[in-house]
């Protein structure tokens, strides 16, 4: 199977089965509208998304092979094709679009239109699946055996055992289920707090706490208690270290750029560390996420040089796409080549995209350089893990930067610079995720030129979709907001207005950029680590949790089919309580728009230490569910 010569596929090349069906358009649709949704509400929250391929792999075999009685392993493959568009998608318009939102909120811009979110995705999006077509020969077939496309395959492995889809769909809305339920009574009825804190009077500045939710214990679960661990080291050299040296060494003083004493803020009945994190910590881990990115960029120079190459060759290529195999097919290099200028004269001519001709030719280049560099980082450490936000990073530095040296600064340049690395980010996350879902196509058998126009249909479906989602949920809670951090977004806002108005303080900027080399230095994933310093300490204890359940799942005795078999039924469970939380999350957002979301709330409300016990139960009917042996 390691010799890509004599690899074949479930289905045979010359076997032609039911594919790009109207029940597959129809179910991938409402998927990547649904997990579009629930995964920009909770990439929202925790500043990270998960891959949707597997749990939309299996809910598509829930419905078409349990519920509709039909059975072709291709048409499930093409659900989850377009089905993850919704996911990725989202993923990379999180990251920069409610930048716009928080300027609007400041009362510098008008709020962006809906079409121009549109435009924003749908271009980002269209252009990471042309992309992604010439690379498919030389990082899918040409290196299969080489790049493991850790979902890619996993995705593969959940289509080829079809005959359990069912069970295996049960794991997915058992999870799903149990998470709406717990959502709504946690944060709707407001039986009992979501989040639980505790501050050191005799350690000023430091607070210990955990957000109790049942999606953070779900992407630790996913995550694993590697990445889970290196983001709580994060978080805990922010809240542990670093803030009580703020305020031991601070004292009266009046810090830039905060507007008070570090004293006044710790005194705050509504303050004490959270206005640390808030004036002071935010920037320090924008610059070790900004220097993560930038090395993790650096580390795969090589890599990225030869894989442009191999692209650059592919696309000179010439293949005979009439006479090809089916498994061979790819989309004709020159409807991809009208796609692409199309978009290039379109961003040219569009007012949010402040650029001439040469600008508009430049994003694409820079765009078809990041989605090489995304295929391949996807192809050896998964969606999961693919450092999208720090492409995005570099993106918008050099961005805003060309965007002021020729002219275009203050509140235009900045929007054009968001605008920018919002299409590039979006390019970099669908490439992704469209080289995964190639992947597994190639294992099953699929039609790459179907998947690749399935693709498409999922990304024009969710930039449809995106823009009334984001203005919904700005409308309930605010971007910014304890509700809704926004992590990712506030920061590229932060780098943006500070480059183009030099008032950036870059003394916090460089010691969380020194702080990243350190972590380099001794060898831990920059990423997660820097992530973690941003985000709330409670938040990356959440996702702690789930990681230590994994740990211990692992760590019980049993063959290695049998960890890996309790490992895939905790990451279907916990892709179902990601999804679950994630729908719930809109559905709130719709109350708290409509003005009825305090009339539901309940009178009786649990102390802290009672969420913290439901945790726990929950926590440990995760691990049941993955040691459950199947019958």
């Amino acid at each position: 199977m390691d010799n890509k010569n004599e690899f074949k596929p479930y289905i045979p090349a010359d076997k032609v089965v039911p594919e790009f069906t109207v029940t597959a358009v129809l179910i991938g649709i409402i998927l990547a509208v649904v997990f579009g949704a629930a995964n920009a509400y909770i990439g929202l929250i925790v500043g990270m998304t998960v891959s949707a391929s597997i749990p939309a792999a299996v809910i598509s075999m829930g419905v078409i092979r349990v519920i509709l009685r039909r059975d072709s392993i291709l048409e499930n493959n093409l659900v989850q094709t377009i089905g993850s568009a919704g996911e990725s998608l989202a993923a990379g318009a999180i990251f920069t679009l409610p930048a716009l939102f928080l300027w609007a909120e400041e009362g510098k811009i008008e709020f962006p239109s809906i079409i121009t979110i549109f435009f924003i995705a749908l271009f980002g999006g269209l252009l990471g699946v042309c992309f992604m077509v010439p690379l498919r020969q030389a990082l899918i077939v040409e290196e299969h055996g080489t790049l493991p496309f850790p979902e890619g395959t996993a995705c593969a492995e959940v289509l080829l055992a079809g005959e359990e889809g069912g069970s295996k769909a049960g794991s997915v809305f058992t999870g799903l289920g149990l998470a709406a339920l717990y959502k709504f009574i946690a944060d709707g009825f407001k039986v009992f707090p979501s989040e639980i804190g505790y501050a050191f009077k005799g350690y000023a500045g430091s607070q210990i706490g955990i957000q109790v939710l049942p999606s953070l214990a779900g992407v630790g679960f996913i995550c694993g208690p590697k990445i889970s661990s290196y983001m709580l080291a994060g978080g805990t050299l922010s809240w542990f270290v670093l803030m009580p040296a703020i305020a031991l060494f601070g004292g009266d003083a009046t810090i830039f750029p905060g507007t008070e004493s570090i004293t006044t803020m710790l005194t705050k009945p509504d303050g004490g560390p959270s206005l640390l994190w808030t004036n002071y910590i935010k920037y320090i881990g924008a610059g070790a996420v900004a220097a993560g990115g930038i090395i993790s960029l650096i580390k795969t120079f090589p890599l990225i040089v030869r894989t442009f190459k191999q692209a650059m060759a592919s696309m000179t290529k010439k293949h005979a796409q009439d006479k090809a195999l089916r498994t061979q097919q790819d989309l004709p290099m020159a409807a991809l080549l009208v796609i692409i200028v199309a978009i290039v004269i379109l961003i040219w001519v569009i007012p949010t995209f402040p650029v001439s001709p040469i600008g508009s030719l430049i994003i694409v280049i820079f765009g078809f350089f990041f989605a090489s560099v995304s295929s391949r980082m996807v192809g050896l450490i998964g969606s999961s893990n693919n450092p999208v936000s720090g492409m995005a990073i570099a993106t918008l530095i050099i961005a805003t930067l060309l965007l002021k040296v020729t002219g275009t600064d203050g509140t235009t340049g900045m929007v054009g610079a968001i605008a920018i690395g919002g299409v590039i980010c979006v390019i970099a996350a669908i490439a992704g995720d469209t080289s995964q879902d190639l992947k597994t196509g190639f294992i099953v058998g699929a039609t790459p030129k179907k998947q690749q126009i399935g693709e498409m249909v999922g990304v024009v479906v969710s930039a449809a979709a995106i823009g009334g989602v984001l203005y919904l949920l700005n409308e309930a809670w605010h971007y910014g907001s304890e509700e809704l951090p926004a992590a990712q977004a506030t920061m590229m806002k932060m780098l943006v207005e500070g480059i183009m108005n030099a008032e950036l303080p870059w003394a916090l900027i460089f010691i969380g950029v020194f702080v990243a080399i350190v972590a380099e230095i001794l060898k831990v994933p920059v990423m997660p680590f820097a992530v973690g310093m941003y985000l709330p300490f409670s938040l990356s204890a959440g996702i702690m949790a789930g990681g230590a359940v994994r740990f211990i799942v692992e760590k019980v005795k049993g063959t290695d089919e049998e960890k890996k078999a309790r490992v895939d039924k905790g990451i279907l469970f916990t892709s179902g309580l990601i999804a679950g939380e994630g729908i719930i999350g809109i559905v709130l957002a719709v109350l708290a728009v409509a003005g009825v979301a305090d009339a539901i709330v309940s009178p009786v409300t649990l102390p802290q230490w009672g969420s913290l016990i439901i945790f726990i139960l929950l926590l440990f009917y995760l691990y049941t569910k993955c040691m459950k042996k199947d019958k």
